[in-house]
């Protein structure tokens, strides 16, 4: 029997692997490839750090199906070409793969490859790992669709893999992949054990007070799972997660020391997370263009002189400044402090989404693109379905550090200031070694509070609007989900510390 080639992409394990099982039932040789794609990691939403955290899976799944019988095969290049040179020593006749709902450029590669398969006569077999559905006709019963998803059957890895006569090639560095060098001491370490032993220690103790402490920077960071990541590139599946987590609130049914609660909130926001990766998988533009046209022309480009201040936490404004420089040390941050920097700069700074959006892909490690994009522009105002929410900067610093003891790490020439002025530094007539605010908080919110509302109006704006909430909200009937308030009130935005 011809060899089945199983292409790797976003789902680097050997655990709850769809496409493996299905190349398995087929018989035959199965080739295991990983083509890491210089024309990709060009993209200005990749990073060093990314690519980074990704090696390190590799080698973790290279180990784990070495130990089936056949290592994982690691090529540079393009995708075609290299199926073309894999074709030549160790003819296939059908490649099997997850689907994938990534950026626009993964979306023109699969095409290519779709045409490159029908070309050689090999069939192409996509198959869902996610409670994401591809062509779906209407959000009608997403969520119960979803929740089957959940329920069905893991299928389980194999015994063995026949090996093939293939050199299982270098994991590339990303200085091979044209990368910049990008450090990031504080970054997660790739691989299965990672995710699990996170899993576990989130199950049976982190997580206790997650509902509570989710929105804290500080208590966030070691109460939420830090799945994220590891859920971004495959190494543990959402299925997985959400199973255990069910898991375990049976063991904890009945107690009243808050982990039902919190495991009910960390459930929900595993289907939030299909749910906004169902939004790219519908209208792959989401990317590029607002979701209501009427927003396209608002912000015509960015302040390059604000961006930059704003990337680098320079702005002047302490807790922001600090959420950026933790940002850029750990490529990790909750949901509260990615909304408050995605929507000062949209609104205070008045920055194109698209050009702060791109600067946040890059620092983050779990950067999932149907998640990115649509909170991007969620938290930018341009949907024409979502609340408009203006974070007072200012305001969340009090709230989510009021000790100060964030802002004063990571805005260390703060250290000697009063705590009545940590926040406002500008009330005391600045600070010696910090930059005055590059804006007026108060001052910039109302101006772009009026720019906003300003389009929301007219039977026109309506009625593009209620197509959009028509294709992409969610159904009241199949919010079984949604329901775990937080205690700030949240609508889901953002709501996916994992």
């Amino acid at each position: 029997m011809s060899a089945t080639l199983l292409w790797f992409k976003r789902d680097l394990r050997i655990f709850d692997h769809p496409a493996l099982a299905q190349a398995m039932v087929r018989g035959g040789p199965v080739i295991p490839i990983y083509v890491a794609e210089p024309g990709y990691w060009a993209l200005p939403d990749t990073s060093g750090r990314q690519w980074d955290f990704i090696a390190e899976c590799l080698r973790d799944l290279r180990d784990a199906l070495s130990g089936l019988g056949q290592p994982l095969i690691v090529r540079t290049g393009d995708v075609c070409r290299v199926f073309s040179a894999i074709h030549a020593s160790v003819p296939f006749d059908r490649i099997i793969s997850h689907e994938e709902t990534g950026n626009l450029w993964t979306f023109d590669r699969d095409r290519a490859v779709a045409r490159w398969a029908r070309d050689k006569g090999v069939i192409w077999e996509e198959l869902p790992q996610s409670g994401v559905t591809r062509r779906l006709r209407s959000r009608d019963g997403w969520a119960a669709a979803r929740e089957s998803f959940v329920r069905s059957p893991m299928p389980q890895p194999p015994r063995s893999l026949s090996p093939v006569s293939l050199d299982p090639g270098p994991v590339p560095t990303a200085r091979d992949l044209g990368l910049v060098d990008d450090p990031c001491p504080g970054r997660q370490t790739g691989g299965r054990g990672q995710a699990m032993s996170l899993l576990g220690g989130f199950l049976t103790e982190r997580g206790r007070t997650y509902r509570k402490d989710m929105s804290s920077p500080l208590a966030g960071e070691w109460t939420c799972s830090r799945l994220s990541p590891y859920l971004a590139v495959g190494v543990i599946s959402g299925r997985e997660a959400a199973r255990a987590a069910a898991a375990r609130k049976i063991e904890v049914k009945g107690t009243r020391d808050g982990w039902a609660g919190s495991l009910s909130s960390f459930t929900s926001r595993l289907a939030w997370r299909d749910h906004f990766m169902q939004k790219l998988e519908d209208e792959p533009r989401i990317e590029t263009h607002c979701l209501h046209s009427a927003y396209q022309s608002l912000r015509q480009g960015s302040d390059p002189d604000r961006l930059t201040a704003w990337s680098e936490g320079r702005t002047g404004l302490p807790f922001v400044d600090a959420c950026m420089r933790f940002l850029h040390h750990t490529g990790w941050m909750n949901f509260r402090m990615r909304s408050m920097l995605m929507a000062v700069a949209s609104y205070h700074l008045w920055l194109d989404w698209r050009d702060s959006g791109m600067v946040l892909a890059r620092l983050f490690t779990d950067y999932e693109p149907g998640i990115h994009w649509s909170q991007a522009q969620m938290q930018s105002g341009t949907t024409g379905m979502n609340t408009v929410r203006i974070y007072n900067p200012v305001k969340q610093g009090y709230d989510q550090d009021p000790d100060g003891v964030f802002t004063r790490r990571w805005v260390p020439e703060l250290a000697g200031i009063a705590d009545d002025y940590l926040q406002e530094p500008w009330r005391r007539g600045g600070w010696d070694g910090y930059p005055p605010p590059i804006v007026d908080v108060k001052a910039a919110a109302a101006q772009a509070r009026d720019k906003i509302w300003a389009v929301r109006k007219g039977d026109a704006f309506r009625a593009e609007a209620q197509g959009i909430v028509q294709k992409h909200a969610s159904r009241k009937k199949d919010r079984g989900f949604t329901r775990d308030p937080e205690p700030q009130k949240d609508s889901g935005q953002m709501s996916f510390d994992l």
